[in-house]
């Protein structure tokens, strides 16, 4: 969707198709993704100089934080990264450095364009393919001598097109290319250097092309993926996801709270290491130039959305710079029954209608009761109060007990029509419930 179509009532609306309650955080998001068409339409004197109004997410887990940035970036097409806080380091220390959200940030923007650009060329490329693949057939083909080459492309044609030739094997050359990497081991995972070794050493290393055998649905793939890649124009996918991640790039800085130091018990021990990761972040979200292997990236219009439960600690436990590059605080509710209630039947991948309908490929017809709908929501809100509050989430859990017998048998009972009652909710989950010990185990 595009976003000078969007007003902030319109995307209230989009994301409520999808998140149950919090309108304030809601709120927040649309504004800020307005306010970044109302910077397009300034002057050029005035565009750089608007800085984009981070915004900091208060609420326990499994309220929508997380949901509610993601379901923003796929309204409208922006790349998108959630990354922990929690998982960098300070400079000078063993770990992640901040940059690298940059980096797979552009990675994410990449994938996106080139997605896009996919749709655009598929049906060419599909052609294509399949010309490809009549070639391949007609060395093996069946078909009376006397007949003209376009007499048997067209003999073949329509079986191929009706997927009666799906499992018919064909004999195919495919490139294994082999490049090297160059990757820094750290204890959060690999981190890219950034050098593009293809461009570096050219055809050093060449292509290695073997024939292998292969049904033609698995030729098939393969063509269209060689045939995309000849329409694709790479450095027009990099140039165009640049200018994405800079302009409309999201990033969603989970667990804030982890490396706020409590003031209460002063600033020592890891404390310090805390400081220096939100240090180490401020140039980031101020606004900086960060090396990538597609170029440079300036991340002075990069929304960044941070979220924590702030338990322990509060926004105001950030260093005074980080909290004014996050001038805009919302607090996200706990979640209680009546929303357990609207969260299984109201979004658009209601809980409910996502178990009905898996279970519908085994041809069973899984059915819930209103009163039986009540139940799941109180159950879960119930266990949420007496164990750690999860949030939505526990409702998976509830659900998943709950259908665990229909679940495993299903495949020996196609055709039948299987009712949730709220007695159903009562027998199986009450003695858990009952439990507390038992129920911190399962539930």
């Amino acid at each position: 969707m595009n976003i000078d179509d969007l007003t902030p009532k319109e995307v209230v609306t989009e994301l409520d198709r999808y998140i149950v309650a919090q309108n304030d955080a809601k709120r927040a998001v649309a504004v800020a993704l307005r306010n970044r068409w109302r910077r397009q339409q300034l002057p050029p004197d005035l565009l750089d100089e608007v800085a984009p109004k981070n915004i900091i997410m208060m609420g326990p887990t499994g309220v929508g934080k997380t949901e509610i940035a993601r379901r923003l970036a796929r309204l409208t097409a922006s790349p998108f990264l959630k990354v922990e806080a929690s998982k960098f380091t300070e400079v000078g220390y063993v770990g992640r450095d901040v940059e690298s959200m940059i980096r797979d940030l552009v990675e994410n923007g990449i994938q996106l364009v080139r997605e896009q650009r996919v749709q655009t060329v598929k049906v060419r490329a599909e052609r294509a393919a399949e010309d490809r693949l009549l070639d391949l057939l007609l060395i093996n083909a069946n078909i009376p001598g006397d007949a003209s080459l376009e007499e048997k492309r067209r003999a073949l044609k329509r079986p191929l097109r009706d997927g009666s030739l799906e499992d018919t094997e064909v004999e195919m050359e495919i490139d294994e290319t082999r490049m090297p990497t160059l990757e820094m081991f750290t204890p959060q995972g690999t981190e890219s250097m950034g050098v593009n070794f293809k461009d570096m050493f050219g055809g050093m290393f060449g292509k290695k092309k073997s024939q292998k055998v292969m049904t033609v649905g698995e030729a098939r793939r393969i063509l269209i993926s060689e045939e995309e890649d000849k329409l694709i124009d790479n450095s027009q996918v990099e140039t165009e996801a640049l200018k994405r991640v800079q302009d409309t790039g999201i990033i969603f800085l989970d667990e804030i709270d982890k490396i706020a130091a409590n003031q209460e018990g002063g600033s020592h021990g890891p404390d310090i290491s805390r400081e220096g990761v939100q240090r180490d972040l401020l140039p980031i979200v101020e606004g900086t130039t960060v090396n990538t292997k597609y170029g440079t990236v300036k991340t002075d219009h990069v929304l960044f959305i941070a979220a924590g439960a702030f338990h322990v600690s509060k926004p105001s436990d950030l260093i005074p710079e980080m909290q004014g590059r996050f001038p805009i605080r919302v607090e996200l509710s706990a979640l209680d029954s009546a929303d357990f209630k609207r969260i299984l039947t109201e979004p658009e991948n209601s809980l409910i209608r996502q178990y009905t309908e898996l279970l519908a490929t085994e041809n069973v017809t899984l059915v819930f009761t209103g009163e039986a709908i009540d139940a799941i929501a109180t159950v879960a809100a119930e266990i949420n109060k007496s164990a750690e509050n999860i949030g939505a989430r526990r409702l998976y859990t509830v659900l998943e007990k709950l259908l665990e017998d229909i679940s495993f048998d299903a495949p020996d009972r196609a055709g039948d029509v299987y009712e949730v009652t709220e007695g159903t909710v009562h027998a199986v989950l009450d003695p858990l419930v009952s439990d507390r010990d038992l129920a911190r185990y399962i539930l």
